[in-house]
């Protein structure tokens, strides 16, 4: 396990799990934010992990951003902040292995943001999301007004980023801001259930997938298409891709090593 003052990567069986715990709400202030960076890019660099779960606990899972840094930070403070709060999750998305977020309790404002960056949410039955910064005269400032969009359309999108409504586990599950909703004594659980398939699977093959969905997403799709080509052909170079033609071929279950 290694360990920041509030954030933990903790790994077991192939699932490394980013644990975030400053109670009772888990506010994501600006050390927060950097043990959130610097656990995510350990659990992309440990080849032991094969996926990850983002987790706050069995209460929240994040509150968002700690508001009471923005009440004296300035314009000129925020300006070189800005990119670091926003780096703090793209360092979450950019894990190159499957990231499921377990959402208990609230995940609002960075906190809905960090599951958005995330794969796939597990929600609680009783969670509540949403992105409230309107509400303070702000807009999501790490990827809320991005991603959000990509994930459920910018019509939806602006009904929730301009109201700062919360949505419940249904409405969430409904418009696709969650993949699955199960009882809050559940969450973790099946966050590992819906990981576990990936554990044993072609790692090289799971991060290319990755980055050509991921990637595709920010361009056009010719530029799409030519990297999607580029990512398949590397595929060809490794022993994964070997295994998998043979046992396709010689009609067996194959063995893959992540390599």
């Amino acid at each position: 396990m290694r360990v920041g003052e509030f954030v933990r990567l903790e790994t077991s069986d192939g699932i490394g799990t980013i644990r975030l715990d400053r109670p009772p709400m888990n506010p994501l202030n600006t050390q927060v934010q950097e043990e959130l960076r610097d656990a995510a890019r350990e659990a992309a660099e440990d080849a032991q992990i094969r996926a990850v779960i983002v987790y706050g606990g069995e209460k929240v899972f994040a509150a968002g951003a700690d508001i009471t840094e923005f009440t004296t930070t300035t314009y000129q403070e925020m300006t070189v902040r800005a990119a670091a709060l926003s780096g703090a999750f793209d360092a979450v998305a950019k894990i190159p292995k499957p990231v499921v977020a377990a959402v208990t309790g609230y995940a609002l404002g960075g906190g809905c943001e960090l599951a958005l960056a995330c794969d796939w949410r597990v929600v609680a039955e009783d969670a509540k999301l949403g992105q409230p910064e309107i509400r303070l005269g702000l807009i999501p400032g790490a990827g809320g007004t991005q991603r959000l969009a990509r994930l459920v359309g910018p019509a939806k999108a602006k009904d929730l980023v301009f109201s700062g409504r919360m949505v419940d586990a249904a409405e969430a599950l409904r418009i696709g801001l969650a993949d699955r909703v199960v009882p809050a004594a559940d969450v973790y659980a099946s966050a590992v259930e819906l990981l576990k398939p990936y554990l044993n699977g072609p790692a090289l093959a799971l991060r290319a997938a990755k980055l050509a969905i991921d990637g595709g997403l920010s361009t056009d799709l010719a530029s799409g298409l030519a990297w999607e080509s580029q990512l398949f052909a590397g595929l060809f170079a490794t022993d994964d891709r070997i295994e998998g033609t043979a046992a396709f071929v010689e009609k067996r279950k194959p063995k893959f090593t992540g390599r």
